[in-house]
């Protein structure tokens, strides 16, 4: 297993479409040992293949939930579908999502409240399930991933703003940014995986 760099928004495989995984096989299988590797070094609560580098429709979490999925997980060529979110703004205190190829920022973003997941596993074994709250806005985070999205993209015009002067500061929108994490320092400031960084 070994911790991969985490690339910056600006890097192009962020910003398109991800392509379906075709074989299930020792590659994938090393490829989602090192998303778990990179993941936990980062202290992130979830990662897609395409912050790696790595054009292909995967994601891991690492997620305590309410709704009795292993808090620690990875489905490949995944489908989700979610609620939609209220119409109102959304709270600046419990509803800021982090991540980890935004690295340091944080805004808050409205997200459905539920959401269901289908996909494989790492063997090719179908799984569903239903996922809820913050576990719900994790699925939907690593889901917008896979389709070219990141959460700063859906920001609502104040919070969006904002985005875009963050971003536009730390020279970040252009290729060639990374960082790797357990090397240089954690972005988010903490220790272990108790804030929203996805």
């Amino acid at each position: 297993m070994t911790v991969r760099p985490i690339v910056i928004t600006g890097e192009p495989v962020l910003h398109r479409r991800a392509e379906p995984v075709q074989h299930f096989d020792a590659e994938l299988a090393d490829l989602v040992a090192d998303m778990f590797e990179t993941m936990d070094a980062a202290n992130g609560v979830g990662l897609a293949a395409p912050q790696v580098g790595v054009g292909l429709r995967i994601f891991t979490w690492q997620m305590e939930n309410d709704d009795g999925v292993p808090p620690r997980g990875v489905v490949v060529n995944p489908y989700v579908t979610a609620s939609k979110p209220a119409v109102e703004d959304p709270d600046p205190h419990d509803e800021v999502e982090g991540c980890l190829s935004v690295p340091g920022e944080s805004f808050p973003l409205k997200r459905g409240l539920s959401a269901k997941v289908t996909g494989f596993d790492v063997e090719g074994n179908e799984i569903s399930f239903e996922a809820s709250g913050w576990f719900a806005r994790c699925m939907q985070h690593e889901y917008d991933h896979l389709n070219g999205f990141l959460y700063v993209d859906r920001l609502n015009d104040r919070w969006g703003k904002k985005a875009r002067k963050a971003v536009k500061k730390q020279g970040w929108g252009v290729p060639g940014h990374s960082w790797m994490p357990g090397v240089d320092e954690d972005p988010f400031g903490h220790d272990a995986p108790d804030e929203h960084d996805l």
